[in-house]
């Protein structure tokens, strides 16, 4: 299977070796064989389509044509037409008949791209096709029978649009035979720079220059980088830096010109889709650091006022004289009883356990342990993302053991 995994990744031009993309590339190589429909999923720039050509290249299909849709692309007015053709006279505009999509990929495969974006009145032809494997033209009457493998690929949580109502839940399930989800260049660690050398070396290769080097400090920060554009991101910023730069080594001051400066905004952004584009991934952190500071300073303040000490009062009143005003704003802050009864009763502090993150943990095990391990609904029942729920669990190594009963 070794050798299998490497002569694929060489056949598809598939750089790296993280696990999560050799465990994708294996279940693909299985799935070939047969006429089980497939969804990939993963996230935009990760390569998805690269997976459906190796389904169709080892597939009983793979003598048919292969071709590649993407139903985002296409209107909404026209894609019914482009997907299953149409007779003469069936719209203004129809001068003659039309084969579909389906038809010229007859005895092949047909990869349809961010199915996320297919409209619902699509969506129910499509369902006929993977049930009986016929469909109708746009105008006709009589039933057109294929044989085609379907290969659907997608960047949305579709159980979220099915919530939605914007997609049909008995196709999600038809599509999702078997799954195929394709990681995150972030999550492929040493692949980053593997890929980043590839990429270096095609473009000077192409246009006669010396290759790119890149220094131990800039592949830390390449590491460590989002890449939300993924590997279509990162081949951008390879040959932007091969084009424009003078120098040959790529240190971590050159590298930080072409790496887009959004990650490191600290003030969240007002946008009304804000948890289906990861926004809460950035606005959390900030949010738990806010929540503890506060909390530190609230311990803090107890602590003084249960020692009978006020260092503030102290430090103020080797100042002088203070207008009414001030001494009012003492006297407010010398209200030890005030205060514990203002504090205490919004939350209780211990001083054993101040820590945030240890709230979020407990938080995160029940929430799993009430779904028996089931990211997914352990995520919705939390207000994060699957994606989120997944780093938090490897941050905090939180064992499937401890949670999976």
């Amino acid at each position: 299977m070794k050798e299998d995994l490497q002569y694929i990744k060489q056949r598809f031009n598939i750089i790296g070796n993280a696990p999560l993309l050799n465990r994708a590339i294996e279940v693909a190589m299985q799935v070939a064989a047969t006429d089980l429909s497939v969804l990939i999923t993963g996230e935009s720039g990760t390569g998805k389509e690269s997976f459906s050509k190796i389904i169709h290249a080892l597939s009983p299909y793979r003598h048919g044509n292969f071709i590649a849709i993407n139903c985002g692309a296409i209107p909404e007015g026209t894609i019914d037409s482009e997907l299953f053709g149409h007779e003469k006279g069936a719209f203004t505009g129809a001068l003659e008949s039309r084969k579909g999509y389906f038809e010229e990929a007859n005895g092949g495969t047909i990869f349809l791209d961010e199915i996320g974006e297919m409209p619902l009145g699509t969506q129910t032809r499509l369902l006929r096709v993977l049930e009986y494997g016929e469909y109708i033209k746009v105008g006709g009457s009589s039933v057109q029978k294929t044989t085609v493998r379907v290969v659907a690929a997608t960047h949305v949580d579709l159980l979220y649009a099915i919530k939605q109502g914007k997609f049909r839940e008995d196709l999600y399930y038809r599509l999702n035979t078997v799954p195929i989800h394709i990681p995150p260049l972030r999550e492929r660690g040493a692949d980053i720079i593997q890929l980043f050398h590839k990429f270096s070396s095609d473009f000077a290769a192409k246009y006669r220059v010396k290759p790119l080097e890149i220094s131990p400090d800039s592949k830390d920060i390449l590491r460590t980088y989002v890449f939300p554009g993924n590997i279509r991101q990162l081949k951008n910023i390879v040959e932007q830096m091969a084009l424009l730069e003078k120098v040959v080594m790529i240190t971590p001051k050159v590298l930080e010109q072409y790496l887009p400066k959004a990650q490191s905004h600290t003030l969240p952004v007002l946008y009304k889709k804000w948890q289906d584009h990861g926004m809460q991934e950035y606005i959390y952190p900030i949010l738990f650091d806010i929540k503890r500071d506060i909390g530190e300073l609230k311990a803090l303040m107890f602590n003084f006022m249960e020692s009978g000490k006020n260092p503030i009062i102290k430090e103020q009143a080797q100042l002088g004289p203070y207008s009414d005003q001030e001494n009012k704003q003492i006297h407010f802050l010398d209200t030890t009883q005030s205060f514990k009864e203002t504090y205490l009763h919004d939350m209780s502090y211990t001083t054993k356990n101040l820590s945030i993150e240890a709230q979020e943990q407990t938080l995160i095990r029940r929430s799993l342990q009430k779904n028996h391990g089931n990211r997914k609904n352990a995520a919705d029942d939390l207000g994060i993302s699957e994606r989120t729920l997944y780093r938090k669990i490897k941050q905090y190594e939180i064992e499937e053991s401890d949670f999976n009963q």
